[in-house]
Order: structure tokens, then sequence, then C-alpha cells
């Protein structure tokens, strides 16, 4: 096999150059660099590396654990993880038939008593007393898993479960900052961190948000490089220092599923949720085009408020919010 460049990996296995970056970072897998060749290419063995990462975040395994199945030989720590995983899975799976018997109790409960006068569901000791038994554990969402071959639907099935909001973005000003290079993401907030602080920019607008997005997509330049662009929301009439620029939004409406960092992948997740939708299209910007993701937006939740109190070591931990444009059907 031909060593593959970072857009035909990217493509193959559904996972953004931005994760697959990610995956380097942490030593998950590491590239090559041909003489003469400025791009990152993957041969066999690493491609064959990636698709067991792939394999082991859809059954849900941390990167972290995975980083120790990848390099454990003997299979020693892979045996203790995999039992830890069912017996978290178990847990879930014993909540949810309890919660399943509650419901069940309620739609009895309902269906006997529905047209007494004086009864009133949420009220009803029986169902109270039943309730108290529930125990909720870590996460609520079951992954069934049995077989490789079943792997695909239960995600298909997790998507339709996902927790999607839909927002509507009201129109507004920007602060952006825009970086071209190898690592974009790496350094296009510091601009913006200290025009933040320089301009008490938390005091003066306490709902300030912070955005970014692909300008331009991984893949769309030489040299193995790619844009990066990031917005921080500012009353209308700030100036803004170059290099950063002022901007204006008009507006739109998304689709928004919040994430922790770095997990990027799940833009897959999000896409798919809203192709099967039976309420809403997807609504990229062609006037923006693909090149900068059309439209998407990811939001840096709390980003604005962490740089003006200094970034803070208790600080709120990284989340964000992908934003997918969508409109009504």
């Amino acid at each position: 096999m031909e060593n593959l460049t970072i857009s035909q990996v990217s493509k193959s296995f559904g996972v953004t150059p931005r994760m697959l970056r990610h995956y380097e970072k942490m030593g998950l897998i590491a590239p090559t660099y041909k003489e003469d060749y400025a791009y990152r290419t993957y041969d066999e063995k690493t491609v064959r590396r990636l698709q067991q990462i792939v394999i082991l975040r859809k059954l849900r395994i941390s990167l972290k654990d995975i980083s120790v199945i990848l390099d454990d030989s003997k299979y020693t720590a892979t045996l203790e993880i995999l039992r830890r995983s069912i017996s978290e899975l178990d847990e879930e799976i014993n909540a949810l038939d309890v919660i399943r018997g509650i419901i069940k109790g309620f739609a009895e409960r309902l269906e006997e008593n529905r047209l007494k006068a004086d009864f009133h569901l949420l009220e009803d000791k029986q169902l109270i007393e039943l309730s108290e038994t529930l125990s909720i554990s870590r996460n609520t969402l079951k992954e069934e898993h049995s077989a490789m071959n079943d792997l695909n639907n239960a995600n298909e099935s997790l998507i339709k479960q996902l927790p999607v909001r839909i927002v509507m973005l009201p129109p507004f000003t920007v602060a952006s900052n825009h970086v071209i290079g190898k690592e974009p993401e790496a350094t296009v907030g510091d601009e913006m961190d200290k025009f933040i602080r320089e301009k008490k920019l938390y005091e003066i607008k306490p709902d300030s948000r912070y955005f970014g997005f692909n300008h331009q997509n991984p893949g769309r330049l030489p040299n193995d490089e790619h844009g990066y662009e990031v917005w921080a929301t500012i009353p209308e009439d700030m100036e803004v220092p170059p290099p950063l620029t002022k901007k204006h939004f008009d507006g739109r409406l998304f689709a928004a599923l919040t994430i922790k960092f770095p997990d990027f992948y799940r833009w897959g997740e999000l896409e798919s949720w809203v192709k099967e939708s039976t309420e809403y299209d997807l609504n990229y910007n062609e006037e923006l085009g693909f090149e900068i993701m059309g439209g998407c937006l990811e939001e840096h939740l709390n980003w604005v408020y962490s740089s003006h109190m200094g970034w803070p070591e208790n600080g709120v931990d990284g989340q964000l919010d992908l934003l997918m444009p969508i409109k009504k059907r």
C-alpha cells in the first residue's frame, strides 16, 4: 500500500485532520515525512494503528486508555481496561433496566387511574416509593456492542439519542484573528488573549463569546499548512488593533452539540444527526464555501472569562459547542 496523505486518511476514517494531529501530539500515531515532500504521509503500519484507535473510540474507550492498549504487548493492562469498561456498561444496563421499570409502572398506573378526578400521576405514593429505588449511573446511554459487525449499527442508534440543541445565533460584531501555518490553532488565540485582557472585554461585555473555525481547511494549502480563525464578540463601537480585524456576523440557525476537547471526531455524529432529522436540513453557507467549514463554528465555552481571569488552574474545563448550520424543512 502506498503512503497516504493526511487528507486521504481523514476521508477514509472520518477523522478530521485536526484530530489526527492531536493523535500525533499524544504519540498515538507517527506520520512520516519524505525528503523533498512537505506533506505528512501515513504508511500501512500507521494506518492500521489508526484503524484500531477509531474502533476503540467507537467502543467508548478513552484516549488515555487507548495509549495503554496500543503499547500493551502482553495485554495485561488491556484486559483490566476492558473489564472495567464491561463493569461500567453493566452499571448503565442495570440503571436503564430500573428506569424502564419505573416508566412502565408510570404507564400502568396512568392507564388504571387516569379517569379518576383526584388522581395525580406525579404525586402517586406508589410511584414515588418506586422512584426512590432509582440509581443513576455516570452515563445514561448504553452502546450495544457484541461483535465488530454490530458496531456501526450501535453508533447509528446512539446518534439518534445525541443531546443536540437547536440554537439561533443573533447578529453580532466580532474581533477576528486569522493565522495560517502548520499548527495555527496553537497560536491563533495569543493575540486575542492579549486583546481581551488589555481591553478588559469581560468587564465591558460579560456575555462575550469566543468562536473558531478552519480557514482554510486542512488539505487546501501547500506545505501541509492550513488556517484557523477565531472570533470574540465585542460591542459594535469598539475598535480593534492590528493584526485583529473587525467583522460582522449576520446570525444563523444551528444544531449544537457540546463536546469535551479534543473530541472533534463528533462533527461526523452531529452531521449524521441532522441528516436523519425529520425537521431540519443542513444549510451550509455556500458563499463562505466548504474551504472554511461552510459556516460551521466551534464555540469555545467560557474562553473569554478564563482569559480575563488569567487562566486559573481551577477554571472551567475545556468544553466546546460544535455548531452546524441548519434550516427548517
